[in-house]
């Protein structure tokens, strides 16, 4: 058996567990009730360890002391770069549709996360009385809460975030059919080019997401977002029918919503 010492004050894990199981003396815990006898399949069901894991996953205290005794997460921030590819961006669901997003994120304590992401898409519409295309760049910024209670050594997350975006696009009108209420006489195509450069647009993001750890720090992800656009710069005779970032706009309202995979690598950048 090989022992080791370390400072008590410092790490002070019985002052926690007295004050964790409501004692002042732990060697007395098997006095203070009768216990059954501990069977390897009933042990997570005992008093004591039932009162321990609940402290575990509401009280952060002891993870984080355990976690500094073990040289791990110290208190350790991490940045994890994440390669997301926004569904609504993958030609795989929509052939009309082409884009990319990276997003980075960084560990400003054992819950809290900033995080910013970069985009750029491509959205062609070809309808029965539309064709035109949007093609732009967006960036969003903003910070993560991870509302799961991770076991020591996991940065799986359930995590809710909030989001400003912005966005820099241009609209091309290739062709359109003017509306005439009559079938008789029909509307036909109109094709008149035009082009409307350096629009852009800003908008609040509500999202929500799931991240879990595949192998050794890589990560998948999924989220949902809702958005509110509160400005954009509107073409004259015109609506912006996509917005890249804030995705399809419509003229009954300012929200919107999106769907997003991704991969992520989480990069240690401090060790003790």
């Amino acid at each position: 058996m090989i022992k080791f010492s370390y400072d008590t004050k410092e790490y002070d894990f019985k002052s926690l567990f007295c004050e964790w199981l409501n004692t002042d003396d732990l060697t007395k815990l098997h006095n203070q009730k009768k216990y059954p006898v501990l069977t390897r399949e009933e042990d997570m069901y005992m008093h004591w360890n039932q009162i321990y894991y609940k402290r575990w996953r509401e009280d952060s205290s002891i993870k984080d002391l355990y976690l500094k005794f073990l040289g791990v997460n110290n208190p350790k921030k991490y940045a994890a770069l994440r390669d997301s590819l926004n569904v609504s961006s993958i030609s795989l669901f929509d052939e009309n549709f082409s884009g990319f997003e990276f997003m980075v994120d960084y560990r400003l304590s054992h819950r809290f996360f900033i995080a910013a992401e970069y985009g750029f898409d491509q959205d062609n519409q070809t309808e029965s009385n539309l064709i035109a295309s949007t093609k732009g760049s967006y960036f969003k910024i903003g910070g993560d809460f991870n509302a799961y209670n991770n076991w020591v050594g996991m940065n799986n997350a359930i995590y809710v975030g909030l989001r400003y975006g912005f966005s820099t696009f241009d609209q091309n009108l290739e062709g359109y059919t003017i509306y005439t209420g009559d079938s008789t006489f029909p509307g036909t195509m109109v094709i008149d080019p035009r082009a409307y450069k350096g629009l852009t647009a800003h908008w609040a993001e509500f999202i929500f997401g799931i991240k879990t750890e595949i192998l050794t720090n890589l990560f998948l992800s999924i989220n949902l977002q809702l958005k509110n656009k509160f400005f954009e710069d509107v073409p004259e005779n015109f609506n912006n029918l996509y917005i890249p970032g804030f995705n399809k706009t419509n003229d009954y309202s300012d929200f919107g919503v999106g769907f997003g995979y991704g991969v992520s690598y989480l990069i240690p950048i401090y060790k003790k």
